[in-house]
């Protein structure tokens, strides 16, 4: 959930797709230098996509390949279906589209023995501290506003038909000791999309292995 523009250079996507490619690294709707509404009713899958179709517009840019990890990729969901027409491939990792975010907290409650009250956004929360790049993107936003953007991201689910619809090439992935492994594998074949798994890494590892992910995602871009 905190992740920005930023977070793709340090973990080592920047440098080796501006290689190739022309990137435009997007801090979303409420992190980093984005604005930061407190209402949740900003963070609708529609807001995230029109959010993107501005840059592109910003950019001159009609069309693009889109790549979201985590909450990027239910951005990228967001973005097939609410401006189809923006997207000309799709690069997901890590975000089960038919149950969303709550599949992946009854995880985390079942493994820590947490009671199903416990609140969602403190324990999201925690575990990303403990990344000081997330960290210093938690200290320097604004914690209502993140309250929201999780209100509205955690509700979202049932976009496993955006997958299967797009009519555009799609490339899903995910750690295999990740809660979304499976819901990511079996929404892939149902979409026909491509898939790939990052062996033993969990939802951390699959985002900071850049290196085990390039290979396979580079291939796919040039396509």
């Amino acid at each position: 959930m905190f992740g920005t523009a930023a977070a793709w250079a340090s973990a080592g996507y920047t440098d080796t797709l501006t290689r190739s490619h022309t990137v435009i690294a997007i801090d979303p709707l409420g992190m980093g230098g984005s604005d930061a509404p407190r209402d949740p009713a900003a963070y609708t899958l529609r807001r995230r996509a029109e959010c993107v179709a501005a840059v592109l517009d910003d950019a001159g840019v009609r069309r693009a390949a889109f790549w979201g990890y985590s909450l990027g990729a239910l951005t990228g969901y967001a973005v097939l279906r609410h401006v189809p027409e923006r997207c000309a491939r799709l690069v997901a990792g890590s975000y089960d589209p038919v149950d969303g975010f709550r599949s992946g907290l009854d995880h985390a409650l079942r493994t820590l023995g947490l009671p199903a009250d416990t609140d969602a956004f403190g324990l999201l929360r925690q575990g990303a501290y403990g990344d000081p790049e997330q960290a210093a993107v938690i200290d320097a936003g604004d914690e209502e506003a993140f309250r929201a953007n999780f209100a509205a991201f955690s509700r979202e689910r049932d976009l496993d038909g955006v997958l299967t619809a797009a009519g555009v090439p799609l490339l899903l992935y995910c750690g295999t000791a990740d809660p979304w492994h499976e819901p990511m594998r079996e929404a892939a074949g149902r979409a026909g999309a491509g898939f790939f798994s990052v062996p033993g890494a969990d939802h951390h590892g699959g985002w900071i292995g850049s290196a085990d992910v390039l290979p396979h995602v580079l291939p796919f871009l040039s396509g």
